[in-house]
């Protein structure tokens, strides 16, 4: 498993056990950047207009299309770290 991996791995933890509850922005970031990371560029189509939350989180991955996994990985390493920090 690559050192990239492993951090990453270690940020998905320390985000669960954050003392404060991010804003909802960070949070839809940390959502888009680890769905990227992990699967790649978002398919299928956008949720409905009833499903606001859904779209949120389709909106915030689509706007990372592109973005390389491993790219994706170190941005969510970094917010986790700015958050932890505070």
């Amino acid at each position: 498993m690559s050192d990239l991996q492993t951090q990453f791995e270690a940020a998905v933890a320390a985000s669960k056990t954050l003392s404060e509850r991010p804003d909802n922005a960070s949070l839809l970031k940390l959502y888009a950047l680890y769905k990227q990371a992990i699967e790649g560029d978002v398919e299928g189509r956008r949720p409905g207009f009833t499903d606001m939350v859904g779209r949120a989180k389709f909106d915030a991955w689509a706007a990372l299309k592109g973005t390389a996994s491993s790219d994706a990985m170190g941005q969510y390493i970094a917010l986790v770290e700015a958050l932890k920090a505070g």
